[in-house]
């Protein structure tokens, strides 16, 4: 089978086309036949040799989480999936005997890892973190699912938005951004999202958000969000300087939840102004299982439609990264092998 490997962790120009054998299945696990793959800021912080997690032993070395497409093969003890079955990958990594794996919610779990291998002709899963698509989910959707929209149906539930409540997104153009508004929309709350691009940002209104702020500026952003009104909750998957401004804006007993480092590692913040405000801060990694399923299930119902920016080729992931490299993109990019 064909693979599109990092073979040096120098940017896109380090994705080159593999010929691996095609993997057979263990005990529980299913061979899946690719149909798509979307790629994801985790997977070029690798390819860029910015993750602790991959480093030049490693290499050549195949990443992309999110897969959908068919089951070709089962191995023993394998009764949940069958050859035929067309299915998205929940690529979360647990033990399933830590404290936090018994008790739940399973992201939780101490030793939580993410699946790799996807931007391949065929991946090799563990069957148990296979969810079924109806029939009209097609594999492109179903693949954007997985990490940017579970990630943000994960943190719309920790800050419990809702009907009525005003929820601020900084970067709103980004994949977990873009995932926010239009599941922010399906709740029944507002959003306010930034952004340096107003184009994006027309693209963004277009899916539902509801007020937007062109600026990066924090001091304007915190002026803009205010003259909006009073946030509920904060989606950060920024981090950086954005914290802080999430934390200025947020109204008192407000959450944020915070997901990322794109704007930088470590943040500054106010104490005085998190305890007498009663402010919350949640960090908030992917989602469960059973979020990706509600996830599919809206997508079957028609109350969500995933957005996806574009479709490459395995031969052309290197341009893929290179588009996400240069911020060029609204909604998903997904390689199609």
């Amino acid at each position: 089978m064909r693979a599109a490997a990092f073979s040096e962790l120098t940017g896109p120009d380090g994705v080159s086309i593999v010929n691996r054998p095609t993997p057979g299945p263990g005990r529980g696990e299913a061979v899946v036949s690719v149909e798509a793959c979307a790629i994801n800021r985790h997977d070029l912080w690798i390819l860029e040799g910015d993750s602790a997690m991959v480093d030049a032993d490693d290499l050549p070395f195949v990443t992309g989480l999110d897969v959908a497409g068919t089951v070709d093969a089962v191995g023993e003890g394998v009764t949940a999936v069958e050859p035929g079955d067309r299915v998205v990958l929940c690529p979360n990594e647990t033990c399933g005997t830590c404290r936090y794996c018994r008790e739940g919610p399973e992201n939780l779990c101490a030793n939580f890892s993410l699946y790799h291998g996807g931007l391949a002709e065929a991946a090799r899963v563990q069957a148990d973190r296979l969810v079924a698509l109806p029939d009209g989910v097609d594999t492109v959707e179903a693949a954007a699912l997985p990490t940017a929209y579970m990630t943000a149906f994960h943190m719309l539930r920790r800050v419990e938005a809702g009907p009525g409540d005003l929820v601020f997104v900084p970067g709103v153009t980004g994949g977990v951004g873009v995932a926010g508004v239009q599941l922010a929309d399906a709740l029944g709350a507002d959003t306010v999202g930034t952004s340096s691009s107003q184009d994006k940002l027309d693209r963004v209104e277009s899916l539902g958000l509801d007020h937007a702020i062109k600026s990066i500026d924090p001091d304007e952003i915190r002026a803009a969000v205010d003259d909006v009104g009073t946030v509920d909750g904060v989606l950060n998957h920024l981090g950086g300087e954005y914290t802080q401004v999430g934390l200025d804006v947020l109204r008192r007993g407000g959450r944020m939840a915070v997901c990322g480092r794109t704007a930088g590692g470590t943040s500054e913040i106010d104490i005085p102004d998190l305890f007498l405000g009663h402010k919350r801060v949640i960090g908030s990694t992917m989602g469960t299982q059973g979020d990706l399923e509600r996830l599919v299930g809206l997508v079957a119902d028609g109350s969500l439609s995933p957005e996806i920016e574009e479709t490459y080729s395995l031969e052309e992931t290197g341009t893929a990264f290179v588009a996400m490299q240069n911020r060029d993109s609204v909604g998903k990019l997904v390689v199609t092998p």
